[in-house]
């Protein structure tokens, strides 16, 4: 009996039910929401529909939005343009969309009233995902998983660097922005310095397939994986653990502490929260309506997430 209770101690934090939460509001864009930044009280969603819209946490207010043009597909179609990724630092706003010729990007840049195009479809870029560095420089994502470093000013690349052969899926940086996690078909993770885009970890050994999402806090690497692994590293030491979902993981995000990860987990598109110390799981949140795009801290107990439709959930952590 005494060492049943001992037993029972230890997996007592295994052994708890998580709690099951709904989302405290829920956020009505225009199309899908296919990435999402914050900015301060600012929330900034890029759709399908061509559109950067902004909505002030504090106040549930839309502010001014952003309209791209529609674009011809390769059939002569004319379609929307999707706003795929986009960032925004003290007024100033980065984004990326589809040019509809043959799979090259279009980024701009708007501050005040005056938006400007980075790149074109012309310079033949297969960027997928862009963030701030700084205001004066961009971390580029591209497809054949190079990173890239992009001066505003010059409109010039400082550095483009291959880090593996496999495809590109998503990065992140750090708190400071002095490193990014690139993550990719192959299921590593390549840390990078942002300033000279050199390689400074390899995190391996958990995710056998592509990490289709990861986030960096606080030392703290998580990875959503197509092999159904929520990965968790130690950059510093490059050792990691995960949890196991049920379902195809197609989202992660970490609090800025990285006290809490949280991962896409099965086929209902519920997000579980765990605490990172100990992965046991924490929160349960459900209703989402589609396949997640992104899960994003707010603060240690406001989560946003993004799916393939027009709702972004806001969930407010709670006992």
């Amino acid at each position: 009996m005494r060492y049943l209770f001992l037993w029972s101690i230890l997996l007592w934090p295994y052994l708890q039910a998580a709690t099951v939460l709904a989302p405290i509001n829920q956020i009505e864009v225009d199309g899908s929401a296919k990435d999402i930044v914050l900015d301060g009280e600012w929330l900034y969603v890029g759709t399908d529909t061509g559109k950067m819209q902004r909505y002030n946490m504090q106040t549930r207010q839309f502010g001014a939005e952003v309209q791209f043009p529609d674009i011809k597909d390769f059939m002569g179609d004319t379609i929307h343009t999707r706003v795929s990724s986009l960032d925004a630092m003290d007024g100033r706003f980065v984004m990326l969309t589809d040019s509809g010729i043959g799979g090259y990007a279009n980024i701009w840049m708007r501050e005040g009233n005056v938006t400007q195009k980075l790149l074109s479809h012309k310079d033949k870029r297969s960027i997928v995902k862009i963030r701030f560095v700084d205001k004066e420089h961009v971390l580029f994502g591209y497809l054949s998983n190079e990173a890239s470093l992009f001066d505003i000013a010059n409109k010039k690349e400082l550095y483009r660097v291959q880090l593996t052969e496999s495809k590109f899926s998503d990065f992140a940086l750090s708190n400071d922005h002095a490193l990014a996690a690139f993550g990719c078909e192959s299921g590593e993770i390549t840390v990078i310095d942002t300033k000279t885009g050199k390689t400074i970890k390899i995190l391996s050994g958990i995710n056998k397939d592509n990490t289709y999402k990861v986030d960096f806090k606080n030392g703290m690497v998580s990875g959503a994986g197509q092999d159904r692994r929520g990965s968790l590293y130690t950059v510093s030491t490059g050792k990691g653990e995960y949890v196991e979902g049920s379902f195809l993981m197609y989202a992660t995000g970490l609090s800025p502490s990285a006290k809490l990860v949280a991962f896409a987990v099965d086929e209902q598109n519920n997000i579980a929260v765990y605490k990172s110390s100990t992965l046991s799981k924490q929160y349960l949140l459900k209703g989402q309506k589609s396949t997640l795009n992104a899960i994003v801290f707010v603060d240690e107990e406001t989560i946003v997430s993004a799916s393939d439709d027009d709702t972004v959930m806001v969930w407010k952590l709670k006992n």
